[in-house]
């Protein structure tokens, strides 16, 4: 069940209360010889995503119609044929304008902090699956132009570029508790009008492409403040944008960041599946960084379901891909995989493998590689991770010592994922500097997010 947010949305455009809007739900029943009682509970079930019975559906359209002074239908409401999905590329009939009204209801639910939609658990199954099957397959969009009031120019569409880069770098520095508030208020402002107003198809496609980058970085930052599900609809939006865009690269890199998150879920077989559309569909559109990481994520996968030989096969592939990567022929999104960032994951399938000596030595030239602050974080926990399992528990405190150093002035679920878990590693271990590193932990620990 995946919350109702166009309902959500119009109640509040028309303002109207749970309450209210029950109370003329049963008002509206009355005149049609209905005897219902509805309360705000009701009207909050509706929101999770329960389906109203009978004619309600129908009532509540024709409450909010004379509140609105316009027609509303089903469709407005998320109560149509199609529903309102989890975000993804909509389910098969959802048209292009549809899907928009969906993705920019999602976004203002998400500024307003609506519980249900914060709290809101990832699908699994064929829901978590669909959205990749349609980016990979028929129909295209033939057509993704508007009529609107405003008319998008080329300058528009680089603000929100620029407006990608800046919150990457600001989720880079600060983490994803920190800029996903910034971002979620950038698309409602900025964003969600360029999308319902006026543009050409070459335009339009230029402007799905700047909104899937923007959208797949907030899907980044709730992610990173545990708001799975959450996440994983905006990474759907992301993947439905890029297919708008025709862009067959960015949607490649939409779904690495779903296989990402499918590897913290331990849905490994997804992942593998995830990361095998990718590199298939986008073929010749996926660049070496890409390549790389992806054929990383999957050995990591591999490595979890004790495949050791199809682990060992993908390790070679994303080295080698890393070989080929070439800085200045990569699309802005990319720059995630920088010098490093493969020898880390490698490290972390290898640990899994149980070759330590070999694990050891890809987490040591992670390290030796510059890499931005949170990318700094994560090399360093694995690094501290590997000695200490080597029996090296000097350079585990002292590696662990750094990362607390290094995690200072960020707000991310995942970095304190990454602490606790050195800090639980450190302790059972008992051995000398653990107080030390064990207590800089704590006091990172200690700040609320």
């Amino acid at each position: 069940m995946q919350p109702n947010t166009l309902l959500d949305a119009i109640l509040d455009e028309a303002g109207i209360s749970h309450a209210g809007l029950a109370a003329h739900v049963n008002q509206a029943g009355r005149a049609r010889g209905l005897a219902l009682r509805y309360e705000h509970t009701a009207v909050a079930r509706w929101l999770k995503g329960q389906r109203p019975r009978g004619q309600v559906p129908d009532l509540i359209c024709e409450v909010l119609a004379a509140r609105l002074h316009r027609p509303v239908r089903l469709d407005d409401i998320g109560l149509g044929v199609s529903g309102d999905s989890a975000g993804p590329l909509g389910t098969a009939g959802t048209s292009l304008s549809g899907f928009v009204e969906r993705a920019t209801a999602l976004w203002r639910s998400d500024e307003q902090q609506r519980p249900h939609i914060l709290g809101a658990p990832a699908v699994t199954g064929t829901p978590a699956v669909m959205p990749v099957w349609e980016w990979e397959n028929p129909p295209e969009d033939v057509d993704v132009s508007r009529g609107g009031r405003h008319r998008v120019s080329m300058a528009d569409i680089e603000m929100l570029r620029s407006a990608r880069a800046h919150y990457e770098q600001m989720y880079r520095k600060a983490g994803g508790i920190a800029t996903r508030a910034r971002i979620v208020g950038f698309l409602n402002s900025e964003t969600a009008p360029l999308l319902r107003g006026s543009y050409t198809d070459a335009t339009g496609r230029q402007l799905h492409r700047a909104t899937g980058g923007l959208v797949a970085v907030a899907g980044i930052c709730a992610y990173d403040s545990d708001a799975h599900g959450l996440a994983q609809r905006y990474f759907h939006q992301a993947l439905r944008l890029a297919k708008a865009s025709g862009d067959r690269g960015l949607g490649a890199y939409v779904i690495a960041l779903l296989v990402n998150q499918a590897l913290f879920m331990r849905e490994f077989r997804q992942a593998v599946a995830f990361a095998e559309a990718a590199l298939r569909a986008a073929g010749r559109h996926i660049t070496p960084a890409l390549a790389s990481d992806l054929y990383a994520m999957q050995a990591k996968a591999y490595a979890h379901l004790g495949d050791g030989s199809s682990a060992l096969s993908c390790i070679r592939r994303a080295e080698q891909a890393a070989e080929r990567i070439r800085r200045g022929y990569e699309p802005d999104e990319t720059g995630y995989v920088q010098p490093g960032l493969v020898n880390v994951q490698v490290a972390e399938a290898l640990l899994s493998l149980g070759d330590l000596a070999a694990a050891g030595e890809h987490a040591l030239a992670a390290v030796d590689n510059p890499a931005h602050d949170r990318g700094r974080v994560h090399r360093l926990a694995m690094l501290s991770q590997i000695e200490l399992r080597r029996g090296n528990a000097d350079k585990a405190v002292a590696t662990a010592v750094q990362m607390a150093e290094q995690a200072r002035g960020m707000e991310s679920q995942r970095l304190r994922d990454r602490l606790r878990a050195v800090r639980e590693h450190l302790v059972r271990n008992g051995c000398a500097g653990t107080a030390e590193a064990a207590e800089l932990i704590d006091g990172a620990l200690r700040v609320p997010l």
